[in-house]
């Protein structure tokens, strides 16, 4: 039972407390709405973090539009730390080509604006029929990625929810909301939070209560609706049972993984075990590219091992057949819960290494790299939104 409190009024759920006062009566405790593995890693933390009368009583929603989970559903249900784990056959905004109209430049701002308005309520409107649950029946939201179309659903409905960080200080790398709405933010902001005519991502949302992220202090212009929940938090305070819970939801080839570095390990103890986390960068051409550049620098350093990111599309085990390669679905965290796993170096573009704690050195090569092989322009986005640009490591 919890006070009416911003939640708007729902009759038919309405009760006079002791006090005399309208109470709310949710029928469900908590859903979280995940779009990547990652997502649902995180999830999976923060029940883990609840004391274990309180487990079991959540729902597990994944999104079907930038990941196929696969089996995943199916393992997570058998853990029996949820009480649902259900798909969301959720749409790209281009499913629906007639609200598309709305997304052209009419080289006007106002033009513009008025597009913006009617496209935040029709994508909405067209996303209802494929919300698989009642979501006002939940107590508590959590959702990944409120910039997808969950986020311009929840806003238009008015129903509230708590966003989380998308990745580990994805925000710290590209703050999406100013970047995306560069010129004029403040009043996209207003239009957005206090209106609730257009929908801004990432904590500006009219009815997003508040934004976990991982570190405030390393955002150069945090929102007030912020709320840090550091991720080492989580994960600190795992037992060995939490490990193994998350090992055999996330992890389907745990043996075989272990073989693999154990094997490379046999053939020559000497040589430096290197992971290459990849990312789905540019056109497929430039990515097998940019990345054969990279696996042939460490391979001439010692033993290359790939670990695909969840979302990219590049048939690795066919361009670089001769690597040993990691499951992408796997976390790459969760390669620090297997036994002897070690590497002397992890090197990537873009992906955040902070929670690596199963490497010596640590590589993330950043804009100066990608600009080799795209347009430079493409990644001076932070710089138009007048935020800094990173420091990047090099290839060396």
């Amino acid at each position: 039972m919890t006070d009416t409190g911003p939640w708007p009024e729902r009759p038919d759920k309405m009760i006079h407390g002791p006090s005399g006062r309208l109470v709310r009566i949710f029928l469900k405790d908590r859903i979280y709405i995940c779009h990547t593995y990652y997502h649902a890693y995180i999830a999976f933390l923060k029940e883990l973090a609840l004391p274990s009368a309180q487990r079991g009583h959540a729902t597990l929603m994944l999104s079907m539009m930038s990941n196929d989970f696969e089996s995943f559903p199916e393992r997570a249900a058998k853990t029996g730390l949820w009480e649902n784990v259900i798909a969301f056959d959720e749409k790209e905004p281009e499913y629906f080509p007639e609200i598309m109209e709305y997304k052209k430049d009419r080289g006007n701002i106002v033009l513009n604006m008025f597009q913006r308005i009617r496209f935040t309520k029709l994508l909405a409107a067209k996303e209802a029929s494929f919300i698989p649950v009642n979501l006002r029946e939940y107590k508590d939201i959590y959702v990944f990625c409120d910039s997808d179309p969950i986020g311009y659903y929840l806003n238009k409905e008015k129903i509230y929810y708590h966003a989380v960080e998308d990745g580990l200080d994805t925000l710290v790398h590209s703050d999406d909301a100013r970047i995306d709405n560069r010129g004029a933010f403040g009043l996209k902001v207003f239009l957005s939070k206090k209106l609730n005519l257009i929908f801004i991502e990432n904590g500006y949302g009219r009815y997003c209560i508040d934004m976990e992220v991982n570190d405030i202090g390393a955002i150069e212009m945090p929102c007030p609706y912020y709320k840090e929940i550091p991720r080492k938090q989580l994960t600190d305070r795992l037992t060995d049972e939490d490990r193994e819970i998350l090992l055999d939801a996330f992890v389907r080839n745990k043996a075989e993984i272990e073989n693999g570095l154990a094997n490379a390990s046999q053939a020559d103890e000497r040589r430096q075990k290197i992971l290459v986390l990849t990312d789905p960068l540019c056109d497929l051409e430039t990515r097998e590219r940019l990345f054969k550049d990279i696996i042939d620098f460490y391979a001439a350093k010692g033993q290359v091992f790939i670990k695909p990111h969840p979302r990219d599309r590049l048939d690795y085990h066919k361009a670089f057949s001769e690597y040993p390669i990691i499951d992408a679905s796997v976390p790459m965290e969760l390669l620090g819960f297997i036994k002897d796993v070690r590497f002397d170096v992890v090197v990537t573009v873009y992906t955040d290494l902070g929670a690596i704690d199963f490497a010596e050195r640590k590589v993330r090569l950043g804009n100066t790299f990608m600009d080799k092989y795209e347009d430079p322009e493409i990644h001076n986005k932070h710089m138009a939104a007048g935020l800094s640009q990173e420091k990047d490591d090099p290839l060396e």
